[in-house]
């Protein structure tokens, strides 16, 4: 009611102006000191929130949720100027194929993967999927980057012979074209091979790479194409779609209260443990979900799925090969009586236009083999691909088997819940 714009008459405008900033300022006043105050009862009260530490000792995380992949690359380069005739101690694989899969990709070679001991790769901290686009400034690209080194990070340690001057700059962005099939792989390939031979103490070998995340164009591109089944226009179609999704949906606020109780509920949580063959776990309580489901928008668990799923995703070793699995907990809840699915269609309409092809397996546990029918017959509308990777079951054995997690330490825990509770990493930082 005092705010200037609802008064027609100058000179009240004008009176009102003054009173509303004197307000403002008493306002924000106020609550400066119910926040400091707030700060110091926190300070001073013992909490279980890691993410609650004077700055002292730790930075709050942001409240704002972002997307965990972009588009930029960053950038490394590898020299041997320290021991020119090692080896890199790593398998390439070959981009030279002319295939669809490999349009968006800027490199003809690429890091396979790394070879076991103390190697130059290794060293140089490379990892598997970074791009080869240069070999000693002389530029093996599949077109023109993007975006300029300057505006980039440089992952690169401080190696000897790893800076190229400005005219190695310019080359390192030239394109390699007009080549047949395997022929510009093959010249990445000649090219390393001419420079160590000459093994020239003036001129090392020295890689330039490009690294770029699990959800960048360079990564994603394959997996919309599978999911597509090769249908260049379908798939082109949807990766337009999930990059317009992803940029509407990011950040997201982690503080909205419904999202939040869903947190601290651990209705939507994460299992991860090292294993070297299967991807970390998206866990969901059931019960929890329902128990929320009357009074909350299913929008929020959509938003903890995704936020779940975007953390995971961004651990994989493999950015070209982003996987995790989920596992729904049924315990307490009946199949038979009328599971409710209503908030896992959400979820699935969410996950399987923008997460496709990183599904490692869907497991719910428990369920009897009497309902194991019923339970499938509600979930038909998942496509015929994912439900493939749907392992029902009321067997802990199965359900270790497919997650790679330890049966003893699942028993010894109290159950898959306490279990959870145990090998969660991000819980607690999302709670606010």
């Amino acid at each position: 009611l005092l705010h200037p714009s609802s008064y027609p008459h100058s000179w009240l405008r004008d009176l009102l102006r003054v009173i509303y900033g004197l307000l403002c300022v008493i306002a924000l006043t106020s609550a400066r000191s119910l926040f400091l105050s707030s700060c110091v009862l926190v300070s001073n009260t013992p909490s279980k929130l890691a993410s609650i530490q004077s700055p002292a000792t730790a930075t709050m995380p942001s409240p704002l949720f972002e997307a965990t992949s972009t588009e930029k690359p960053r950038l490394l380069s590898i020299s041997f100027a320290s021991d020119p005739s090692a080896s890199l101690g790593a398998q390439l694989t070959n981009n030279n194929h002319d295939t669809p899969s490999e349009m968006f990709n800027p490199s003809y070679a690429a890091i396979a993967k790394l070879l076991d001991g103390d190697t130059i790769a290794r060293k140089c901290g490379v990892r598997a999927g970074d791009c080869i686009v240069a070999v000693n400034g002389q530029g093996f690209r599949r077109f023109k980057p993007d975006y300029d080194d300057a505006d980039l990070e440089d992952l690169t340690a401080d190696l000897e012979g790893a800076s190229l001057d400005d005219e190695a700059k310019k080359s390192k962005a030239a394109v390699l074209s007009g080549k047949k099939a395997g022929e510009a792989y093959a010249a990445v390939l000649g090219k390393i091979k001419e420079v160590k031979k000459a093994a020239d103490a003036e001129n090392p070998l020295a890689l330039s790479l490009e690294r770029y995340d699990w959800d960048a164009r360079v990564n994603s591109w394959p997996r919309f194409l599978v999911a597509r089944e090769g249908d260049v226009p379908a798939a082109m179609m949807m990766i337009q779609e999930h990059e317009a999704w992803r940029d509407a949906k990011f950040p997201i606020d982690l503080t909205k209260q419904g999202l939040q109780d869903v947190f601290k509920a651990k209705a939507v949580a994460e299992v991860d443990i090292e294993h070297e063959d299967l991807p970390p776990t998206v866990y969901v309580n059931f019960k929890a979900l329902q128990a929320l489901e009357a009074d909350h928008d299913p929008q929020d668990v959509v938003d903890a799925f995704i936020v779940y799923t975007e953390t995971l995703l961004s651990r994989s070793e493999d950015p070209r090969k982003p996987k995790a699995a989920q596992f729904i907990d049924l315990s307490g809840v009946s199949i038979s009586s009328g599971l409710r699915v209503d908030i896992l269609k959400q979820v699935y309409a969410a996950f399987e236009p923008n997460y496709p092809e990183t599904l490692h397996k869907m497991v719910m546990y428990p369920v009897s083999s009497m309902v194991k029918k019923t339970a499938g017959m509600l979930l038909s509308f998942v496509n015929e691909n994912t439900q493939k990777k749907f392992v029902i079951t009321d067997d802990l054995d199965i359900v270790c088997k497919e997650l790679g997690w330890d049966k003893a330490d699942v028993e010894a825990c109290g159950g898959v819940t306490e279990f959870m509770h145990k090998h969660e990493k991000h819980g607690n930082t999302l709670i606010f």
